[in-house]
């Protein structure tokens, strides 16, 4: 009788503990949309880099320390977004960062030198730093239906934001490589607005809100293999995204409108399969598994475009293709990082995001250096080798981080 009873009770707990995707509560909302303007700044410059060399007589290298300023300063102040968001609030948090974002993008645009603008972005990097772990930590805290589509729901903004970013930046690029620094301000003051009306001011807090978190917990967090594990793969595979992201522009021979299209194609992939794909993953072959696919897959794909980079229309087709393979691994690596360990989110997301950003810091210079000191073929093989090391680091480490996908089916 009580195992019959059991039997009948579980539909009930599945239905109340598991609501649709789309049933969130206001705040969620708030700061999905807000995260879509936020993101929309990562592709809205991409179109314009090799104008900005043009134009300011720079090197590829010097016009890829865009990309390195702002994930060096990122994966610093990384660290601390734990302290701050644990003293001042989630709304707050969110809130510095766009007002950061805004002054730095709106200054980048002012600027009339590289180096100027370089210094910008790093100020950028901080403002994105404390919006981007602060808006991962309150979409899963905030959430009604779990980690998993909690994820998913934070990569859509992510995909949707990096997809109308380029176009945007085209279209704003062509008429100045001003254009997209100030787009990003103007943006940025919508989210802030946005999220100062409509996000509670105590959305996010918790019981345990009064605990004051130190510099020292995300390296504590570390300690825990598989959350190191995951990081580790993540500033691997960081190489490989981001000599795609800064250093493709370069080489595929296309105007501002025209790099502004392929990154649409790629946003728009990264999107669809981040939210409709990688889910379905995860439950027919597993996140680990699934991880290490996709990984490989983009390796080759990097590999092809060492081989063939002379090759335009091959160039493009792959850049586009690769969007569905990143999206894919975003969303997995995500879900298990929130999977790995029972360290709080908001340090796990730091320490795994600390890492994180270190790869993206160095790839963008390496890639130019690459392409000045050989050809344009070595910096994709060398980002390929870094992908197929971040799958190394995930079949390595197998039983260590086998637990996450017995996490995500109870869930």
């Amino acid at each position: 009788m009580t195992q019959r009873t059991k039997m009948e009770k579980v539909p009930e707990i599945g239905i109340q503990d598991d609501p649709s995707l789309l049933k969130q509560p206001k705040a969620v909302w708030a700061v999905f949309f807000a995260g879509i303007i936020a993101f929309m700044g990562l592709g809205l410059v991409d179109p314009i880099l090799p104008a900005i060399a043009n134009q300011l007589n720079a090197t590829q290298s010097e016009v890829s320390l865009l990309f390195t300023s702002y994930n060096a300063v990122m994966a610093l102040a990384m660290l601390v977004t734990g302290i701050i968001t644990s003293r001042i609030g989630i709304k707050r948090t969110l809130l510095a960062g766009t007002v950061i974002i805004a002054v730095f993008s709106a200054l980048g645009g002012a600027s009339s030198g590289v180096w100027e603008i370089i210094g910008m972005r790093g100020g950028w990097g901080l403002g994105n730093a404390l919006f981007v772990a602060t808006a991962l930590t309150a979409i899963v805290t905030l959430s009604k239906s779990g980690n998993g589509k909690a994820v998913i729901l934070y990569e859509a903004a992510v995909g949707l934001g990096i997809s109308v970013g380029p176009l945007l930046g085209g279209w704003l690029g062509a008429m100045s490589w001003r254009g997209p620094f100030f787009g990003v301000a103007v943006l940025m003051v919508i989210a802030f607005i946005f999220l100062f009306t409509v996000m509670p001011k105590t959305a996010g807090q918790s019981a345990n809100a009064s605990k004051k978190t130190s510099l020292a917990d995300p390296f504590r967090a570390l300690k825990h293999r598989s959350l190191l594990v995951f990081g580790m793969s993540a500033a691997l595979y960081n190489f490989g995204f981001f000599t795609l992201l800064a250093y493709a522009p370069f080489v595929l021979g296309l105007d501002e409108h025209g790099l502004g299209f392929v990154f649409l194609g790629w946003g728009i992939l990264l999107a669809f399969t981040s939210v409709f794909m990688a889910p379905k993953l995860e439950q027919r072959v597993g996140t680990v598994k699934s991880m290490c696919w996709m990984l490989v897959l983009f390796g080759v794909l990097l590999a092809i475009m060492g081989i063939f980079t002379s090759t335009q229309w091959l160039l493009i087709a792959c850049v586009i293709v690769a969007g569905a393979l990143l999206g894919n691994n975003n969303t997995l690596i995500t879900t298990a990082v929130m999977n790995a360990t029972d360290v709080e989110r908001s340090t796990a997301s730091a320490a795994y995001s600390f890492l994180r950003f270190i790869g993206g810091a160095i790839a963008p210079f390496l890639a130019g250096k690459l392409a000045e000191i050989f050809n344009p073929h070595v910096p994709f093989i060398v980002g390929a080798v870094f992908v197929f090391l971040a799958a190394s680091v995930i079949v390595w480490n197998k039983r260590h981080i086998r637990h996450v996908d017995i996490a995500e089916r109870a869930a």
